[in-house]
């Protein structure tokens, strides 16, 4: 057991390119791994809440050694070659799956699901010696918002056990509206994306449970912003596993393609 709960993370992965593009985003996620580590100790274990893994139910991985998943097409060679080697963390997952039980919901364990991108990339760039083990939890979709956050309630004591969580997806996502900005070389950022950013960073630093979860119907620019949710919900993840009067503090602030958020949150625990 740690003295002090470990704070979650939520980050934006971005683009799986950013791993081998400079940038300011790709920057901070340098230097993030070991921000956190001065600030809080290194981790024992990580356990991933990525937007790239949808199951019907909840689910952990238990792999040993999990694969690097490269679900994404059309990118350079060069990033179909990177493996993160990190050695899986089965008895975390396993104990996450006890926790999730243990909440009410149902829960699978897969001894075969590598890491996909959404995991794979930020760790690569946070801690690139690969050295922590990594187990990941699966989202749901089509069960919105306050699942996730309970979801991330249930993990909630793993962080006291030296376990990260860390959520990771994009704080907006609007992919029509991204590659419409690529192609025609505007990397203006539109209000809409702007104005959820901002609500997003308000109600995250209040600790607005209520908010959080109903954000498509109260956050200005919601649908635009998110046209589906799996992108969002890892912050859900996150944000529940800090505990009940949790608040949260913007660590990166910071647009790529004009549209794609990759802002960064973390989340301490109520006193």
């Amino acid at each position: 057991m740690t003295a002090k709960a470990l704070p979650p993370l939520f980050v934006s992965h971005g683009s799986p390119a950013m791993v081998i593009t400079p940038g300011p985003a790709r920057d901070f996620m340098l230097g993030l791994g070991k921000a956190y580590e001065k600030a809080h100790g290194r981790p024992r274990a990580i356990l991933s809440a990525s937007a790239h893994w949808e199951t019907d139910k909840p689910a952990v991985s238990t792999a040993e050694k999990p694969e690097t998943i490269h679900d994404f097409s059309g990118f350079p060679e060069e990033l179909y070659r990177i493996r993160y080697a990190a050695p899986g963390a089965p008895q975390v997952a396993n104990r996450a799956a006890d926790l999730i039980s243990a909440a009410g919901l149902p829960v699978a364990c897969d001894a075969h699901q590598g890491l996909d991108h959404g995991a794979w990339s930020p760790l690569l760039l946070m801690w690139p010696e690969a050295e922590i083990p990594v187990a990941q939890v699966a989202m749901q979709p089509h069960a919105g918002a306050e699942h996730h956050i309970r979801l991330g309630a249930a993990l909630a004591p793993l962080t006291k056990e030296g376990v990260l969580v860390m959520g990771t997806g994009s704080a907006t996502h609007n992919l029509r509206d991204t590659f419409t900005r690529m192609r025609s070389g505007n990397a203006d950022t539109p209000d809409w994306a702007r104005a959820f950013d901002a609500w997003l960073d308000e109600k995250i630093a209040a600790g607005d449970r209520t908010a959080l979860a109903d954000y498509r119907r109260l956050a200005p620019g919601a649908v635009m912003a998110h046209p589906s949710d799996e992108h969002l919900l890892p912050l859900h993840v996150a944000f529940g596993a800090a505990g009940p009067g949790a608040h949260g503090h913007r660590l990166y602030n910071g647009f790529d393609f004009g549209s794609l958020s990759m802002g960064a949150w973390a989340f301490d625990p109520a006193a």
